[in-house]
């Protein structure tokens, strides 16, 4: 139940209704203001405490979090439909990684989660499991068939980890080159494409390897 203290006599009737109407403010804040949000701001627009808020959110940087994460969903039902039934995983990747440059570098809150805060403070890790989690749904949203491409689930995960990489250079460089539109995915095509059909390639290789080595050797590196 939440906790009766405030809200301008308009109590929520429970934790996830304050939760959402934090998220709400926080939201509406960020709008108005981009990234210079504080405890104190959304607090006061709520008619509550500082200490309320941190009951339900540690931080400023857990609140942004969570508002990234709640409009991440609504994001990732748009890649999903762009990208569409495109089972292709290289033209997937491309395609949804521009999409995702293209689109998440106009969210103040993702901008700023990601970048240094100008206190000087560091963003929160890449490696992250939160967002590691929101790099892997943008995966698991296309029609690819992964494992017949290569990559079992760790395999997923560092390929995750190597896009939001990439994501997060495009996203926190404030002068980025001129590229956008097919120049961006001719220029991500060329390059992270390689890096999509490396299993098949490596597994390729691994069995030409075998067959190329004479009978011979390989009862002499047996022994």
């Amino acid at each position: 139940m939440a906790r009766r203290h405030g809200w301008s006599g308009n109590t929520p009737t429970s934790d996830e209704e304050a939760i959402t109407r934090i998220l709400d403010a926080a939201d509406a804040i960020i709008a108005e203001r981009g990234s210079a949000m504080r405890i104190a701001d959304v607090a006061r627009s709520l008619g509550v405490t500082r200490q309320t808020v941190y009951r339900y959110f540690p931080g400023t940087e857990a609140l942004l979090l969570a508002t990234v994460m709640r409009s991440g969903d609504g994001f990732l039902e748009q890649l999903a439909k762009h990208v569409g039934d495109e089972t292709d995983p290289v033209t997937a990747v491309v395609e949804g990684l521009a999409f995702a440059i293209e689109n998440l570098s106009k969210d103040d809150r993702i901008v700023y989660m990601l970048s240094k805060r100008s206190r000087g403070e560091i963003g929160p890790s890449l490696a992250s499991d939160t967002a590691l989690a929101f790099s892997r749904s943008m995966l698991h949203r296309y029609n690819v068939d992964w494992e017949a491409n290569g990559f079992d689930e760790d395999a997923l995960g560092e390929l995750s980890e190597f896009l939001l990489r990439i994501l997060y250079s495009y996203l926190v460089d404030s002068d980025p080159p001129n590229r956008g539109g097919d120049s961006l995915r001719a220029f991500l095509a060329r390059w992270v494409g390689p890096a999509v059909i490396y299993p098949r390639f490596a597994g390729a290789m691994e069995s030409v390897t075998k067959v190329a080595v004479p009978q011979r050797a390989r009862r002499r590196s047996a022994s």
